[in-house]
Formats: C-alpha cells, structure tokens, sequence
C-alpha cells in the first residue's frame, strides 16, 4: 500500500473528483496542504487577494459549466471566516464548492492558540457538512464523501477543516484504487408525472416556472421540449434565466415585485395553473402569497423533499431532480401528443406574446448624465447571445434583469438568494477561467464594485480577462430607493469632490485611475452616443491584452428602477414613463405595438 502524507491523498482525491483548478491565499496552517497541491501537479491555483473572494472565484467556477466543482482553499482563523459569505451564497443558490481551511494542531485546538477558532461550527449553518478532520486516517473518507454530499440531492458545499499536524501525517492510501461515491438523486416515477401532466392538462391558462434547479440538473433542453409538446409558455425565475431563451415563442417573461417584466406579471395574473420545477418560491418573485396564489393551482417539482410546502402548501408536490423529471414529462407528453389527447395551447402562447409587444419599458434616452435604460440597450446591441452575464445586488442588477436578454443556460450568472456586495469581480473571474472562450460580461453598481475592488489585480496577474461594466451614479441606489418609504435620503450617497480628479464632479472615487492602478485597461463614457463604441473598444482590449476592462459608466445620480412598493406583483410602479412608440425601446425580443 503506498504511503503518503493526509494531505497529499487530498489532493490526489480532488483530482479523481474531477477537480482542475483551486482558488485561494496559503498561509501557515494551510502550507502543507499547498506543498502537496505543488508537488502533485495537474490542479491549476489562481491566488486571489481577499479570501472571501476566493470562495466567490469558486461560485463563478461552478456555476459556469455542468458538473463543475469549484474549490477554494485559505489557512485558519480568520481566512475560514472570510469564507463565511461565500458558504452562505452558495448554500442559498444550491452551488456546490469545497471550502478547505488549515487549522492549529490538534493539541492546542481547544487552548486559543494563534488563529485557533471552531471554524466547523461556525459553517455548520450554511453547509452541507462542515467537520475538522481530527485524525489522519478519515482524511480520504471525508474527502470522498463531501464529494458525494455536494453532488447529491440538493447540491451544496462543504467545509473541511485540516490541522496542520493531521495535513502531515502519513497514512497509507491507494490513490490508483480510488473511486468517487454514486451520486444520489431522486427521480419522479411515471405515475406521479401522469398525475401531474392530467393537473396541467385539465387547466385553461397554464404556466411553468422554471427555477435554478432545472439550470443545475442541466435540464434547459427537455424543458423546452416539454414546453413546445404542450405548448406551455414558460415563466424562468432570477436563477433560471436562460433555460429557455429570451426570443423563444414560449418564454412568458420573468415574474415577481423586482426582477420581472411588465409583460410577466401581467400573464401571470391571467393564469390559472403553475407547475413549479427546481424553484424556491422566493419572496422577490412571490410578492404577497395570497396575491401570488389566488385562482390558481400549483404543483411543485423539487430535489429537496423538505422544500416541497415551505413556502405554501401546493396542490401536488413531487420530490425528484429537474432532469428526471422534465424527461419523463417529455416521454409521457408525447405520447399523448401522438394520440391526440393534448389539448390546443396556441391561443394562450399568443396571449402572452402579445403582452410582451404591448407592455414594455422604455429603454431609448438621450440624458446627459445617462439614464441606466440607455446602459442595457447599448449593452444589448454589442453582446451576442453567447456573452455570460454575471451580477449579484442592486438597481444595477435589477435594471439589468428587465432590460437585459439571455439566450442560453448559464449565461446570467447571478447571486440571487444571498446577494452580498462585492461578489461580481471575484466571480466573473472564476466564470472566466471555467470558461475562456466565452465571452464574460459584468455588471456592477458602484458600490458593489467597491467592495473586493482589489480582485481585479488578480485577472491582471493571471490573464482572466473580462469586461466590467459598471454603472456610477456615486450613490446606493437600491438602499436609497428603498428609503423613500421612510422620507428620507440618508448615508446613502458616496458622492464627493475628488481633489484628484475634480473633473469628475461629485462622482467620488476615481474608478479609471484604479483600475489601471490595479494593472487593468477601463474606459469613462458620460455621452449615451458614446456608449456602444466603448462597449465594443472594451471588448478588443480584453482580447489584447488579456486583462479585466472596466467600463464605468457616469449615471444621472437618482433614478427609481420600477418595482412593487406593496409587496404585490399586480401593483409595479414604473417611475420612468414605458414605451409607447418603437423606437422607445428599439433593442426588445418584440417589436412594440402601441
């Protein structure tokens, strides 16, 4: 039996996983670890600046591609709890990583040595599982089945927590003989799909929503074919953007009090049977659950059978993977088609394609300073159907939501449970290095982008390049928006007089200088005629010089994004006046009929 240290069978095992690349910032307690990472080879590691960007260098690496497993590594103390966030949004969005954190000797544990904190009970909460390896010898079986508790059922991440003396001790281990645990999933049986297509069937006005669950089982395709087969228009969730794509004849829009569509809500409002797939109910797509609920049935299809009734009490509830299920639903569906026992939904498909002809938001402005409309338009005509989106919070991303299109799975890459500031540079380069061929588009309010600024010397460093469009309006924009309930406008602004660049007005930090600071290439647009030039110089400098491209965009300084100010999808205000003619909104999937 071949004798190595614990922590070079680790690694051996993160690369029978499948694993290929890592993320994080090494330190004393985590050293042997990355002694073992080095003399292994064949797992790629991108040093991040913070270690909480690290984790989110994971989540963008994961959510990129099927079957990905992002890993972030850091040293004890607080390198864990900077972690911390990255567990939490991953948790909450069902993305599965491996956090692994060094940790004092095993002896001194529990007697405050330096950097010594019970980093496993502190993860608990918002992990799978989290668990200091105390002896050599469970390093192998921890490792193998964290592997198999992130892919299993809901997916999700893990902690292990190594002490240095346990990372050093030699234990035999066959790494050749080494195989990954099944992957547990459940599946629908055909009765229970029966049942529930008989439910959808029997309806007048029938919708499916499809959530992250249907992006995560890599479902998108018998989604759609279940969808044409019964002429169903689909409703996709924040997180489930892109599973059927924005220009599809059966794509009814998104739903809900923020990110959603005029034309979204509105149909959903007429419908009178939903069939949820690999969705949470979430409260920003819900609104008012009596509201939400009223005169329709529901059936809800999720991996977690605990998930099935948290949020309300549905009409039938069905505990199964996305993919099992949509595939059965596509075998029964058509057969019933070949029999000519599905009813006639064309009528009801034109409805809502009608809708979204009618009810559009004005995108076309010629302000100075811009409008952030005018932003997604432009962005719009420069970004092909193959650009992945990545955002996280705020005006930005919720403008972005309406305004935007996305074509394929994927391709919106967005934090949507936990939404921390400072998230989308430290993804979108874990996007960009899942994925380089693609194309990578970010989009970031000032604030957000403020947060983990520093990450962007890690695109630099490693040639991850990206482009970053971040809209300035040198303000919270979504806080202050939201403190109009209580009249007042307060710690809200970041404006100020920059001595250094009085150019800028009181649009504050100097983000060009940064950036270039931070060994990027960025770009200052305040003309909206301007804009789609820069948009697409940004894009040949990425490609030149193989760096992070930052766009920053000078926005009027208030603006109000239309969402519900009574927590009720039926009552959106629009703040700005709609389109009423075409040109008001020249970059929309249908032109608009007045």
């Amino acid at each position: 039996m071949a004798r190595m240290t614990a922590a070079r069978a680790a690694v051996e095992i993160l690369r029978r996983e499948g694993v290929t690349d890592a993320f994080g910032v090494p330190g004393a307690a985590i050293n042997p670890f990355y002694a073992a990472l080095k003399a292994s080879g064949g797992i790629t590691h991108t040093l991040a600046r913070h270690v909480e960007g690290a984790s989110h260098m994971a989540e963008g690496y994961t959510r990129t591609r099927p079957g990905n497993i992002g890993v972030c590594v850091g040293t004890s103390g607080p390198a864990g709890t900077d972690m911390i966030t990255g567990l939490y949004s991953a948790i909450g969005d069902s993305i599965p990583i491996l956090c692994i954190t060094g940790q004092a000797p095993t002896a001194v544990i529990h007697k405050e040595d330096f950097q010594a904190v019970d980093i496993a009970a502190i993860a608990r909460p918002v992990t799978k599982m989290a668990m200091t390896v105390l002896e050599a010898a469970q390093v192998p079986g921890v490792f193998q089945q964290a592997f198999h508790l992130m892919r299993s059922g809901r997916p999700g991440p893990v902690l292990i927590d190594l002490p240095v003396d346990v990372q050093l001790t030699e234990i035999e281990f066959d790494p050749d003989t080494y195989a990954p645990l099944p992957v547990y999933r459940p599946a629908a049986s055909r009765a229970q799909i029966e049942k529930a297509l008989g439910m959808l069937n029997a309806a007048e006005r029938p919708l499916i929503v499809a959530g992250g669950g249907v992006i995560n089982a890599d479902a998108a395709e018998p989604l759609v074919r279940f969808a044409e087969l019964t002429g169903t228009p689909v409703v996709p969730t924040l997180m489930g953007w892109g599973a059927i794509p924005d220009d599809h004849e059966l794509n009814a829009g998104m739903v809900g009090l923020q990110t959603s569509h005029r034309y979204g809500n509105a149909t959903f409002l007429e419908s009178d049977f939903v069939l949820g797939i690999g969705n949470r109910w979430a409260n920003r797509h819900t609104g008012r659950l009596d509201v939400y609920t009223a005169g329709r049935t529901f059936v809800h299809i999720d991996i977690e059978p605990t998930q099935i009734g948290r949020i309300f009490a549905p009409d039938y509830g069905i505990a199964s993977d996305a993919r099992a299920a949509l595939e059965l639903f596509v075998e029964v569906a058509g057969e019933l088609k070949a029999e000519g026992r599905l009813p006639d939904r064309s009528q009801w498909a034109a409805a809502t394609q009608e809708k979204r002809a009618a009810l559009q938001r004005r995108t076309h402005f010629d302000d100075t300073p811009i409008k952030p409309q005018r932003v997604y338009q432009e962005m719009n005509r420069a970004f092909g159907p193959e650009t992945r989106y990545v955002s996280t919070i705020g005006l930005s991303q919720i403008a972005g939501a309406q305004l935007l299109h996305v074509h394929r799975p994927r391709h919106w890459i967005n934090c949507g449970q936990a939404g921390p500031l400072g998230w989308t540079v430290p993804a979108a380069l874990g996007v960009a290095k899942a994925d380089p061929a693609t194309p990578v588009v970010a989009l970031s309010g000032d604030y957000d982008f403020q947060f983990m600024i520093e990450e962007l010397a890690v695109g630099a460093q490693h040639k991850i390049p990206y482009v970053h469009v971040l809209v300035n309006n040198a303000y919270l924009g979504l806080i202050r928006q939201a403190q109009r309930a209580f009249d007042i406008d307060f710690q809200v602004s970041l404006g100020f007089e920059n001595v250094n660049t009085p150019e800028l007005g009181v649009y504050g930090v100097d983000h060009v200088k940064v950036a270039e600071g931070l060994g990027c290439k960025a770009i200052r647009v305040t003309d909206p005629d301007e804009l789609g030039a820069a948009l697409e110089q940004a894009g040949k400098l990425a490609a030149e010089y193989r760096v992070p491209v930052v766009v920053e965009v000078i926005l009027e300084r208030v603006t109000n994004i239309a969402m519900s100010t009574t927590n009720d999808i039926g009552d959106i205000v629009e703040f700005e006046e709609t389109a009423t003619e075409p040109w008001h909104a020249p970059t929309s999937i249908r032109t608009l009929k007045p």
